[in-house]
Formats: structure tokens, sequence, C-alpha cells
């Protein structure tokens, strides 16, 4: 299975030198670095190629590395049931780059991008109804960045006196208790829950 990936990886990056940064085998898994610009024309040729295709998007999804100059990489799952091979497509991007969509090749793309966009504050040029869809119309920031806080902006409940729903800005009933990390088994001089009961018996 390796050495037919890897006969595939030369193939596309022979026919393709305008779309290919990079790849490489791992794990039994062909992945190709594209570039952003040339996104759409690739996946077009993956379906088309006869020695490809790749006619089955399986997933769209991204990952986010705050650190590095290019923070995302939008990540696209193909796979060829007639050549019985998946391909995973990398494209690394900044934050505030585009890249283009490819619902006019695939239209199962529409959904997969307005998630990384809902998710991820991604922007795909040319989709043709590009909104959130995981999260509320309201809602504020994008849930699977690293910056992203885990207790979110906005809380939402029932109120009872209201009828209704209510949104309200994130406010800790109890604040985050501070852990020292040390056993009052060595020397720290800690008063637990039912010490007073031992003093009383002395």
């Amino acid at each position: 299975m390796t050495e037919a990936l890897k006969e595939l990886g030369g193939y596309i990056e022979a026919k393709r030198p305008d779309c290919v940064i990079g790849w490489d085998v791992t794990f039994d898994e062909l992945n190709v670095d594209v570039a952003p610009s040339n996104i759409a024309g690739l996946v077009e040729f993956l379906k088309n190629d006869p020695t490809c295709k790749f006619n089955s998007l399986v997933d769209i999804t991204a990952v986010d590395y705050p650190a590095r100059g290019k923070r995302f990489d939008v990540v696209y799952h193909f796979l060829s049931m007639y050549q019985n091979h998946r391909i995973r497509l990398r494209v690394s991007i900044r934050e505030e780059d585009m890249v283009p969509s490819i619902v006019d090749v695939h239209p199962s793309a529409n959904w997969f991008e307005r998630e990384v966009f809902d998710m991820f504050g991604i922007l795909f040029t040319g989709h043709p109804d590009l909104r959130r869809i995981l999260t509320d119309y309201g809602f504020r920031g994008y849930p699977l960045r690293k910056d992203f806080p885990t207790t979110g902006y906005t809380e939402v409940r029932y109120d009872e006196e209201q009828k209704r729903v209510v949104y309200e800005p994130v406010s800790l009933v109890q604040e985050y208790r501070q852990f020292d990390f040390m056993s009052p088994w060595e020397g720290a001089e800690y008063v637990l829950p039912g010490d007073e009961k031992q003093e009383a018996s002395k």
C-alpha cells in the first residue's frame, strides 16, 4: 500500500506542480501540502483524473497553531472508491487569509466549509452561503481556536420569571480555586475539615 501511495504522490506532483508544495506518506496515508490559491484546481484534478478518481469528499476541518505565522491548516480528506486510496490535503494559511471554496467541485463541501468558518473563523471565498451552522446567530468568537476561553463569553439559560431563554455574560458562581499542589502530609501547615475534632479531643 505504501509503495502505491508513493507512486500516486509522485504522479500528482508531476501532473500538478503548480499546486503541490510537497507530499509524504505517513502511517500508510498520503499527505499533500497545497498552495491555498490552487486548492480548487487540484481538487477538481483529483476528482476527474482517471488515475486518481478521488470523487468522495469525506471531511474538511482545520487545526490551530497560534504560535505559527501561518496559524491554520485547513485539512481535506478524500476517498477514491475506484482505486481504494485515501488522500489528505493540507493548506496552511495566516489568520487573515481566505481559502477558495470547493463547493463548485464538491457540493457536499457546503456544510463542511460552514462548520470550519463557525469553529475557526476561516473565510471561504466563493461560498454561496457562508454563515454559522453549529452555534447561535449572536455567538461571539470561534470555539475551536486555542485562545477561546473554556467558559465561553455567554451563558444561556431558561428564566422561569420571563418564561423564555435568556442570554447573559458568563459569571462564575464560584471563583476558580487556586491549587498549590502541596500535600498536607509533607509538612505544610494546613487546617483541613475535621481537624477541629482532633484539637477538641486533646
